[in-house]
């Protein structure tokens, strides 16, 4: 019979208390309490939040997941647009102070207490909009126009250094870039690949930009900004737009969407700074949603589904390492 030693090249060891930074795979003996235990990987998992009180698609989001808001976007049924805001608390949404004006699909960045809104489409007139808003924590107040007005975009940054990257400017597709220092709006480098519906992660000087469409396309394009330059990064696994995101340029997480086949999908993926890999799949497939926090600690809420739109909120867990106890069952 092979024993752990031959397997592992070292025997269990029996301690009398739980070693501090136990490797993945170590196993020892705690000969305090009488119990084997070992170090295990958790894998990634999405977990259910508290609903949104308003079940609404194509709306904005940013924070973290224990502080974030959502903002906007298009209810159905029944068809209507709105301009509320609701707060996250990491367990339940609570209204915050509404937009100026009723809009959707805008660009978002920022924090709960210091949030960035920007750009996006304007019914019942169908405008595409060039404004902005900042969010104090309690109210929204106006700030500089964008010199492109645009929606769907990739967004990014804090809301004194935002971060705009393509999007539709309500006739095609645009590869400009807009970069915001809090009051006014200026011309970054331009998208290698003009194109909306994509998503949008990191910050102004370390962007990422990845999936999105036009109209005839879909892309599972990524480009990663410098603060000047956008240069090429890993591709997707799939064609996706409509897509959502969390994290930094080097620990993104892109999740839901359409694919290719314009359907909508729960699937999620993790970028390293060099490439994408599959992880855990969303609860509830869905596209036009929010999302924002970390790789570690995603947050996904609101989206469109069939039919209509949906108020859940999901919560994404990375992988981990914990200490679990052994036993025969």
């Amino acid at each position: 019979m092979t024993t752990f030693k031959e397997i592992r090249g070292t025997a269990i060891q029996s301690v009398s208390s739980d070693p501090t930074n136990p490797e993945e795979g170590q196993i020892w003996y705690n000969n305090t309490i009488g119990v084997l235990k070992g170090n295990a990987l958790v894998a990634a998992a999405w977990a259910s939040g508290g609903n949104m009180s308003l079940g609404r698609n194509r709306l904005s989001g940013t924070g973290i997941q224990t502080a974030a808001i959502g903002f906007g976007g298009y209810t159905v049924p029944p068809p209507s647009n709105t301009n509320t805001t609701e707060e996250y608390d990491g367990s339940s949404w609570s209204a915050g102070g509404n937009l100026a004006s009723i809009k959707r699909v805008m660009g978002a960045a920022g924090t709960l207490t210091a949030g960035l809104g920007f750009g996006g489409f304007q019914p019942p007139n169908g405008a595409t909009l060039n404004i902005t808003e900042e969010y104090d924590g309690t109210s929204w107040s106006p700030s500089g126009n964008m010199g492109t007005g645009r929606q769907i975009m990739a967004a990014a940054g804090t809301q004194t250094a935002g971060l705009a990257a393509g999007g539709y400017n309500g006739t095609a597709a645009v590869n400009a870039t807009e970069e915001y220092d809090g009051s006014t709006w200026s011309p970054g480098g331009n998208l290698a690949t003009a194109r909306f519906q994509l998503a949008g992660a990191g910050t102004q000087t370390a962007g990422l930009a990845f999936g999105g469409a036009t109209p005839a396309v879909k892309f599972a394009n990524t480009e990663e900004y410098d603060g000047s330059t956008w240069t090429t990064g890993g591709s997707m696994p799939d064609a996706t737009s409509r897509i959502s995101s969390a994290g930094t340029q080097t620990a993104a997480l892109g999740f839901g969407g359409n694919n290719p086949a314009e359907t909508r999908v729960g699937t999620t993926i993790a970028y390293n700074g060099t490439a994408w890999t599959a992880t855990a799949t969303m609860g509830t497939a869905r596209t036009y949603l929010a999302g924002c926090g970390t790789q570690t600690a995603g947050l996904a809420f609101g989206g469109e589904i069939a039919p209509g739109s949906t108020n859940a909120t999901e919560e994404f867990t990375g992988a981990f390492l914990a200490t679990k106890t052994i036993t025969t069952s």
